[in-house]
């Protein structure tokens, strides 16, 4: 009979899921499943990371490239509270992700020992909560049983995050064989259940279709693919219909076609709210219809929306929690877009105008307002989507800096093949810098990040976790002094007293170039070209730190307006 240590199983089982790299930073209670790791060096990498937070970030952007299981390993106490954030971010964009926990001995449990934590409690599954779910494996020759089902959690229904927890001697025991004579094997390879519309519900749709005069399409949320997403196109295009996307998943479709409507989010177009509050059906495909894309509940209101409203979603859970649908479809987004493409449509399509219009309303958001400084940031955008390859993967953290791309870049989308947006629907600041390293890591794409000063420092320390992989991305860093969002909501509500917002900053370019990367600042609109073509030359990672106007605080206004309005707001 051959034994085994449980540490080495557990590298086996996620070798068996299609696990190619796991995120993480080392700790004593996983000692056993590093050196599976080693021993099984040729077929997975345990990418080394400066931070726990960092590493979740990253494996959670894994997930959102591939679709399956970002893995994440971390270390007890400190090591999971400071992953936690990651997790948070899984739960809330509907991510697929595994965190696994090495843990307090079995014979330590319950004593408060050594960074001891009660992950149950914790991370406890809930709508409110951190994990779809978390489980303790103490018998090691369950292991596979456990690693097998958390894939299956985190890819089915509504992906999501799920947390595994191991006790350091678990992870040492012998696996050997149960009474039956078997020796625990990893367990093959899962893949998400799909979920089919019924007909019945497509006949409904298409009745409420046909009695429509303004219908309106949002697509985002987790579990799109390629195939998926060309399938949308091919419905939308059958029935001449607006289509935009739910905060933060702009690469859902294509924003250069003529059906695109804009993303509906933070700093959404005016006219495009309009369009959402006139229209008088709403076919929400994959969103869970949260308090960005919704426009904090006023967009469509609840938990009865004035327009009627179409849901379909992967989780029959997250049908009519929030808002009650006139017709909810519970349904996988390769079905339900599949199932879309082949609804017939009228042979005389009558929203054609309504389509064009919506269009053309996201055509005119595209034109900038004059702002104030010698740094053109809407110029800027249009530089960079000059010169990024169709197939870049663009990543940010949270900031008003974010709104910039936002709005004026526009993503060809997964119809084209590829995933090309990463940014936390949940706001977390921090993100854009270590999913930029993941990308470049995993797929071998040109990662570019766009950063604020205060969100980069949240996890720049992962500029070492680059450079020791060879992984090049390009930073454009947005340097205003300030913590902008919370300034700019500050002088909203209490003009002219600034407290807690103002930063004393770094050198960043000196920062970068003591990282690795090449570091470069520019005052000027003119010279980021030249910078940004080096970068894209060079063989290593590049950090362009931009000296921003703190007048320029927002895509649609200066600072100084702002106050003045809330000035004017509180005499009046």
């Amino acid at each position: 009979m051959t034994t085994k240590i449980a540490g080495h199983l557990l590298v086996e089982c996620l070798v068996a899921q299609g696990v190619t790299h796991a995120f993480g930073v080392p700790g004593e209670s996983y000692l056993a499943v590093l050196d599976g790791f080693h021993l099984h060096r040729d077929q997975i990498q345990f990418i080394i990371n400066r931070q726990e937070g960092g590493a979740a970030f990253m494996a959670e952007a894994h997930g959102k490239l591939t679709g399956r299981p970002g893995v994440c390993f971390v270390t007890r106490g400190p090591g999971a509270t400071n992953a936690s954030i990651g997790v948070h971010t899984a739960f809330q964009d509907s991510t697929p992700m595994v965190l696994f926990v090495g843990d307090v001995a079995s014979d330590t449990r319950d004593r408060e020992a050594f960074q001891e934590v009660d992950y149950l409690s914790f991370f406890g599954p809930s709508t409110k909560g951190f994990a779809k779910r978390v489980e303790r494996i103490d018998d090691a020759r369950r292991l596979p049983e456990y690693v097998a089902r958390a894939f299956a959690t985190a890819m089915n229904g509504r992906p999501g995050p799920v947390v595994l927890v191991l006790p350091e001697d678990m992870l040492t025991q012998a696996v050997v064989a149960s009474a039956s004579g078997a020796v625990p094997q990893a367990l093959p390879r899962v893949a998400a259940v799909e979920a089919w519309s019924d007909p019945g519900s497509l006949r409904t749709l298409r009745e409420m279709l046909l009695k429509s005069k303004q219908p309106f399409v949002i697509a985002g949320g987790g579990g799109w693919t390629v195939q998926a997403a060309q399938a949308l196109q091919r419905f939308a295009e059958n029935w001449k219909l607006p289509v935009g996307n739910a905060f933060r998943f702009q690469d859902t479709f294509d924003n250069h076609h003529p059906l695109y409507a804009g993303d509906v989010g933070i700093g959404i177009n005016p006219k495009l709210a309009q369009r959402v509050k006139n229209s008088d059906l709403i076919i929400a495909i994959g969103p869970r219809l949260g308090e960005m894309t919704s426009g904090g509940y006023t967009l469509l209101e609840a938990p009865r929306p004035q327009q009627t409203l179409v849901h379909i979603h992967a989780s029959a859970e997250e049908l009519n929690r929030v808002y009650q649908a006139d017709l909810a479809i519970n349904a996988t987004m390769n079905a339900a877009a599949r199932s879309l493409e082949v609804l017939t449509a009228p042979v005389d399509v009558v929203w054609e105008d309504w389509a064009n219009a919506c269009h053309a309303d996201y055509l005119t958001n595209l034109v900038p307002q004059t702002l104030p400084g010698d740094i053109d940031m809407p110029a800027v955008v249009v530089t960079l989507q000059k010169h990024l390859p169709v197939d870049a993967v663009l990543t940010n953290g949270a900031g008003n800096f974010a709104s910039w791309m936002h709005r004026f870049y526009q993503h060809h989308g997964l119809v084209k093949g590829f995933k090309t947006q990463l940014a936390p629907t949940n706001g977390a600041m921090g993100y854009g810098v270590p999913a930029g390293i993941a990308a470049a890591i995993t797929t071998g794409r040109l990662a570019f990040t766009i950063a604020g000063d205060g969100d980069f420092l949240m996890n720049g320390q992962e500029l070492a976790t680059a450079t020791q992989y060879g992984a090049k991305t390009i930073i454009v860093l947005l340097n205003n002094s300030m913590f902008g969002t919370i300034r700019m909501h500050q002088e909203r509500e209490y003009p002219q007293h600034v407290t807690g917002t103002a930063l004393k900053n770094p050198d960043f370019a000196a920062l970068a170039r003591a990282y690795g990367y090449a570091g470069v600042r520019i005052t000027r609109t003119d010279e980021f070209e030249p910078a940004l073509l080096a970068a894209l030359a060079r063989p290593e990672g590049t950090l362009i730190e931009v000296i921003l106007d703190p007048e320029v605080i927002s895509t649609r206004g200066t600072l100084s307006a702002i106050t003045q309005t809330a000035l004017s707001r509180q005499q009046g």
